[in-house]
């Protein structure tokens, strides 16, 4: 009797080490095929956490071979504002207007900043773990020293949610629509 438990002990750990390397080698290939990928576009409903308020912004994201811009859909008020993150630094741009507003900081998050932090993560962050929710998978991901990813995709590992956490607290939600990225 004590050898069949040892058995199925035995049985149940290496089974469970396997679902671990095939998840970690999934997510390899999936950052693999993101960071091949060109003219990546979603559109993300934020929510930021400050220690006083909160804000919500809809933001579109659309990156390509010259870097990424970020455009305000709501609120209405600032609509049509963008940031454009280049090479060369970044530029907000409203209506025929450039302003240059500088390097950003390497660890400064913010509703914008988090869209490209969370591609970031998706294509060069290290998976922590991972478990399932309902029909979607989670990845937790170490995006740098200061900022882990929490990501949910559906079957087709298109993103749909994610959490920003740094200095211990979830400061940013993402929900994600309009995915497509082109080879």
């Amino acid at each position: 009797m004590k050898r069949l438990c040892l058995c199925l002990l035995c049985l149940a750990l290496l089974l469970s080490g396997c679902g671990r390397d095939r998840e970690a080698e999934r997510r390899e290939e999936y950052a693999e095929e993101l960071g091949a990928q060109r003219n990546l576009r979603f559109t993300a409903d934020v929510r930021a956490e400050y220690p006083d308020k909160t804000v919500s912004y809809r933001l579109s994201y659309a990156e390509d071979d010259e870097g990424c811009t970020i455009g305000v859909l709501e609120p209405e008020e600032i609509g049509g504002v963008s940031v454009h993150l280049g090479a060369d630094g970044a530029q907000m741009r409203f209506e025929e207007i450039s302003l240059d507003t500088g390097p950003l900081d390497r660890y400064g998050l913010s509703p914008l900043s988090a869209l490209p932090a969370l591609t970031r993560a998706l294509r060069e962050g290290l998976l922590e773990s991972h478990w399932t929710e309902g029909e979607l998978t989670v990845w937790e991901l170490v995006a740098d020293d200061h900022l882990t990813v929490q990501v949910w995709l559906n079957e087709a590992l298109v993103p749909q949610h994610a959490e920003l956490i740094s200095e211990g607290r979830v400061n940013v939600f993402l929900e994600l629509s309009d995915w497509s990225a082109d080879a």
